[in-house]
């Protein structure tokens, strides 16, 4: 914990507007348009005491790597195989007394058309909020925006989610698309 906010603060960032911690949710972590993004959302919610896992490529996970991303929550996904990562994921939660688990809606550092729609249906499927957090690049703030509840109306609530996002500045612009 001291070690994060010794870091960031290192680097410049600040936390803004911490909203209080649940014990289950997805949290949405947008933009996503640098490696850095991790780091930096990683760092920001283990100096303030939190600890969420998060999804990462199985081919990422081979020793010695696979002992440092298990230590920090990572959670090996193939993306090959045919499983529901939904249900998978949204049966973690029912497991666990405390399950956080960080998503980047847009899935990919590069610039996409849409988000993807699994952090909806794992928060909704799980019965957990959605926290959406926002990295800001110009502000170099990681700013809480909102606890959303997913209504199951996705297309509305998507509507809704993005709008927390509008003016946000991420590290790689042209690759962010909030709207």
């Amino acid at each position: 914990m001291k070690i994060s906010r010794f870091l960031l603060n290192l680097w410049g960032w600040k936390i803004e507007n911490i909203l209080p911690d649940v014990s289950k949710c997805v949290i949405a972590l947008a933009p996503h348009t640098s490696n850095w993004d991790f780091v930096i959302g990683k760092l920001a919610y283990s100096s303030i005491g939190r600890n969420a896992r998060f999804l990462i490529k199985k081919e990422w996970f081979v020793f010695p790597f696979n002992l440092l991303f298990k230590s920090m929550g990572g959670i090996p996904i193939e993306r090959n195989k045919k499983q529901s990562m939904t249900d998978t994921l949204a049966e973690e939660f029912d497991k666990h007394e405390d399950f956080q688990l960080a998503i980047t809606p847009e899935g990919t550092r590069k610039r996409v058309p849409e988000w993807r729609r699994g952090f909806y249906y794992i928060a909704l499927k799980a019965r957990v909020p959605i926290l959406l957090i926002a990295l800001d690049y110009k502000k170099k703030a990681v700013v809480f925006l909102d606890l959303f509840y997913p209504t199951g109306d996705y297309e509305a609530d998507l509507v809704k989610i993005k709008s927390y996002y509008k003016g946000v500045h991420a590290k790689n612009p042209k690759n962010f698309n909030p709207i």
